[in-house]
């Protein structure tokens, strides 16, 4: 069973974090929900304290180790909320495990790879070849770049992304390399018109991995789906802002 974490109450909702990170990128996020709902936090597979099972996974897996975990704590249905990585399997939860969810939250985070609605093989090796790297060099590699893609520059001056620097330090190379390659299968786009819960498209206007108009795909595409942007947010928008995000969650929850 995945690792996991349960903080305050009231209704139910789950946090999914982005790829190389772990449960506790939410200490921020959380400290602001925690007033009002029972927040629960993930370590997903092959990262934090949930050991790395398994060679060729894929989004699915992922979604089937929080619906096991879910099916064993009770919290069913519940608001499914992923970031990035977490965004993808909280996608597929929602298809894959419809009970499991009631409401649906998509942050910074794809539907697809690339315009076409099935990524073309480059674009998929594009994907796998960032575990790669990291498989050759080691997370000293990719450190630099990742953090390029995740934060504003203001803010990596300043030391705020120092804590994601030491955690990328820190991850186990085969997780990382494991989720980069779920991720070149990311193809939920086309099955998304069959969710049926209220969804939000969460995006940030400076994301550079994921762009707002990435992210409106995915409530184009979910019938009834709201989308809204966070002013001057990056792709890690819920650590560069989090009262901003946790705002966007609860005019969205209720």
């Amino acid at each position: 069973m995945v690792h996991h974490q349960i903080d305050g109450s009231g209704r139910p909702v789950l946090l999914l974090h982005p790829i190389g990170l772990d449960l506790t990128c939410f200490d921020a996020l959380a400290r602001e929900l925690t007033p009002r709902y029972q927040i629960l936090r993930v370590d997903l597979r092959g990262h934090g304290r949930s050991p790395m099972t398994g060679d060729d996974v894929t989004l699915a897996d992922y979604a089937n180790d929080v619906h096991g975990l879910l099916m064993h704590l009770g919290d069913r249905p519940i608001a499914a909320i992923g970031f990035s990585f977490g965004g993808m399997i909280a996608q597929t939860l929602a298809l894959d495990h419809p009970s499991d969810v009631d409401a649906l939250i998509a942050g910074a985070c794809p539907g697809t790879l690339g315009p076409p609605l099935r990524a073309t093989m480059a674009e998929r090796g594009a994907v796998a070849e960032r575990g790669a790297v990291a498989e050759r060099g080691g997370m000293a590699a990719v450190v630099d770049d990742t953090l390029a893609r995740w934060f504003t520059p203001e803010f990596i001056a300043g030391g705020g992304a120092e804590p994601v620097r030491q955690r990328l330090l820190t991850v186990d190379v085969r997780g990382w390399s494991a989720a980069w390659r779920a991720i070149a299968g990311l193809d939920t786009l086309p099955r998304l018109p069959a969710i049926r819960v209220p969804t939000l498209g969460l995006a940030a206007d400076l994301d550079r991995a994921s762009p707002p108009p990435v992210v409106e795909a995915i409530a184009t595409a979910i019938p009834g789906a709201r989308f809204e942007v966070i002013a001057g947010a990056p792709h890690m928008l819920f650590i560069e802002q989090p009262r901003a995000v946790a705002a966007a969650i609860q005019r969205f929850l209720g």
